[in-house]
């Protein structure tokens, strides 16, 4: 598994992370399985874990924290990315009744500290600011970043779902850089490569994540640019001798932002395969083939 470096001061990071927002999908939904899963993508070489607040209805970090305690050494083998301000409406809290955004200082101290006792750990890797807030106050949000970085609670922070000048927004008002942008990206969504947001990870040395990097399931639906796709995706893939989701995260790693593609599933055999787009060769003119593909036209 390839390792990466979000910044110099940061743990390295496994290229491919494992997005925890399914773990708690499972019917007995146990920490052992939860364990289970964990170790299955350490022997892979995924040392990296992708979080949220509100991932199972708020109950995914908790089952993570509890799985760590039944094997407190892996704490020392792994990095943790976890998100905070969307409120979510829920059971959990009854008195909430809108789903909005809250990036106040506040709201983001109160996350760390809810996200640093679930998960059990002692420091965050990197929070990321989950989805834009129109009513951020950039300053003081990115006072409180600073200072959560600056007390050793979370290590960097970033961003998802940011456009660039939302990035920049903050970033003016940040002594700290930001460290990522998590982003949709895949073949089934390419719209990062022409609006600027992998161009800026690029110019600011913050190599993005991609969330969602088989579109949701949907390269394997009867989706019309999935089925333009796939032939071209199982003659590479019979090629290396791989799946075909091997190819579309290989199509990812290929480009030079160095994307660290979000892999999330509960199936330790699917588990065992995720490094499997290292084996899988993307020449440029194959990396073109499928945008192509993907874009229904030839590049202009």
């Amino acid at each position: 598994m390839q390792k990466i470096k979000l910044a110099p001061h940061l743990p390295d990071f496994s290229r491919i992370v494992y997005g925890a927002w399914r773990m708690s999908d499972d019917v007995d939904n146990a920490p052992k399985d939860a364990l289970q899963k964990i170790h299955a993508a350490l022997d892979i070489g995924i040392t990296t874990f992708d979080h949220a607040d509100i991932y199972g209805d708020y109950s995914c970090e908790t089952l993570f924290g509890a799985a760590l305690r039944l094997d407190a050494s892996i704490k020392e083998r792994i990095q943790i990315v976890t998100k905070c301000d969307i409120m979510l409406t829920s059971d959990k809290y009854p008195d909430r009744r809108f789903k909005h955004y809250d990036t106040t200082a506040a709201h983001i101290r109160a996350s760390v500290d809810a996200s640093l006792a679930r998960l059990d750990v002692d420091v965050i890797d990197v929070l990321l600011l989950h989805r834009p807030d129109p009513l951020m106050d950039a300053a003081a949000t990115g006072a409180c970043l600073d200072d959560l970085v600056q007390t050793g609670k979370i290590r960097a922070a970033g961003v998802s779902n940011f456009t660039t000048w939302d990035w920049d927004l903050l970033q003016a008002n940040m002594r700290t850089p930001l460290v990522t942008n998590q982003l949709e990206i895949s073949l089934l969504a390419t719209q990062a490569l022409s609006d600027g947001t992998l161009a800026q990870a690029q110019q600011h040395k913050a190599p993005p994540m991609a969330w969602s990097p088989l579109g949701g399931g949907a390269l394997f639906s009867d989706d019309a640019v999935a089925n333009r796709l796939r032939p071209a995706l199982h003659r590479i893939a019979m090629q290396h001798g791989v799946m075909i989701d091997a190819v579309a995260v290989a199509w990812l790693l290929a480009h030079p932002a160095r994307i660290l593609p979000i892999m999330g599933t509960n199936n330790l055999a699917r588990i065992a395969q995720l490094g499997d787009a290292f084996k899988v060769a993307m020449p440029r003119e194959t990396w073109f083939e499928l945008l192509e593909l993907a874009r229904g036209h030839e590049v202009a």
